[in-house]
Order: structure tokens, then sequence, then C-alpha cells
């Protein structure tokens, strides 16, 4: 058995460009799915937030047209109620990344606001890249990989082939002339080696040990993808 730690967003808002806050939070798609794979496969799960404050679902993830139709909205409401860990969340500046056997991280517009300046963050992803083990990352959240600098602009992550969420699909959430930076520029900027996908549909790359995918669709076959390395 796997001990899996969860790195949640804490934000309950995103900030825009002209200063509006953006309700928001996680995705709950983006962290249900994974988490019912991780369980089902008998890992156990740890929550670790900024501040170990209780995450705040974004309320539009939750939605029907969100989820392709009511029936799967429902599903992934009842997911979240039996996401127990969620309610008693450690606090990230304390995670010993030496104590789990890989991380994910869930996104949601969230991560934009918090983990992207995250120092404690930055260094549990480095930790984790280093170590060889698997980190997974999905849709909006490797906006925390921009914690990962240096003092010489460089990230650890600079070279790694990985995607995130587009700027065409920000575009058709009607964000990408609001938001401050768009995240595919951001990682490009970064160094990385950002594969894009058709806009919604399921995609997943995978380089060394990064998992990354690129929108709530692909957070199921991203966590398929790291059961193997876990088996």
């Amino acid at each position: 058995m796997a001990k899996i730690l969860f790195v949640i967003t804490g934000a309950e808002h995103w900030t825009l460009a002209d200063g509006t806050r953006h309700p928001t939070g996680f995705w709950a798609e983006e962290a249900v799915a994974p988490y019912q794979a991780f369980r089902e496969a008998g890992h156990e799960i740890v929550v670790a937030t900024p501040g170990g404050v209780t995450p705040t679902v974004d309320q539009g993830s939750l939605a029907p047209e969100a989820n392709g139709g009511k029936e799967a909205a429902d599903a992934v409401a009842e997911g979240l109620a039996a996401f127990t860990e969620l309610r008693s969340p450690v606090k990230l500046e304390e995670v010993v990344p030496a104590d789990y056997d890989a991380v994910f991280y869930p996104g949601g517009h969230g991560p934009m606001e918090d983990l992207a300046v995250d120092g404690d963050s930055g260094r549990l992803l480095t930790a984790t890249l280093h170590a060889g083990k698997p980190l997974g990352i999905v849709c909006h959240a490797p906006a925390a990989l921009l914690a990962t600098e240096g003092t010489d602009d460089v990230s650890p992550f600079t070279g790694y082939r990985l995607t995130g969420f587009t700027n065409a699909e920000e575009a058709q959430a009607g964000f990408a002339d609001k938001a401050k930076w768009l995240l595919q520029d951001r990682l490009v900027a970064l160094g990385a080696d950002f594969q894009e996908g058709e806009p919604w549909a399921p995609k997943v790359v995978v380089d060394r040990n990064l998992y990354t995918g690129q929108n709530p669709a692909s957070s199921a076959p991203l966590a398929a993808e790291m059961l193997k390395a876990l088996d």
C-alpha cells in the first residue's frame, strides 16, 4: 500500500487582471476521480493545504453542465462527500516529502492564486521530482511549478514534457481576456515542453516520473497511469 499526498489549493478566489475576485477553489472531478482510483487500489490518502485550511470546492465544478449531465454531477458530489480526508488536511509547510510514495495536485483556478507562489509547495515538487516518485499534476495545478524557479530563473522542470489547461480552453471558458496571465504561456516561459491536445479531450503526458493532465477529463486517465507506476 502506498501513501499518497494530495496537495490542494487553499484559495477561495482567483484575482483577475482588473482586481476582481472570482470565486473558485479546487475542481471537484480532478480530486474525486483520482481519489477513488487510488482508494480502490488500496492506497492511503493524506490531504495537505497551505496553512492546513479546509479546501474550498469550486461550486462551478459541481454543476451538471460541467460534468456532462446531472447523473455524472451527482456522482461527483457523492464522491466528494466520501472524500473524508478533505475535512482534516495537514499543513503543507509541515509536510516531509520522504513520508510519501507519490504526490498528486488537482486543479481548479485556485492554484493560480496561491500554489503558483508557494515556496513550500515548490520545495515539495522539487524533492518529489528528484526522488523519482510519481508526481501527478492536472489542469490548472501545473501553476504550482512556477514556484520552483530558483534565483537563476531556472526550474528543475525546465525541459520536461508536460501539459496543462491550454490557452484555447481558457478562452472557451471565458477567462483568457480577464486573467493576469495564462498558464500555458507561463509554462512555456518556464522552459517546459508544453504538449497541447484538443480542447476538453483527455490528454496525459508522462515524462520520467512526472505525470500531467490537460483538463478535468484527464484526471482519471492520469491516475490510471500513476497506478501503473505504484504497482
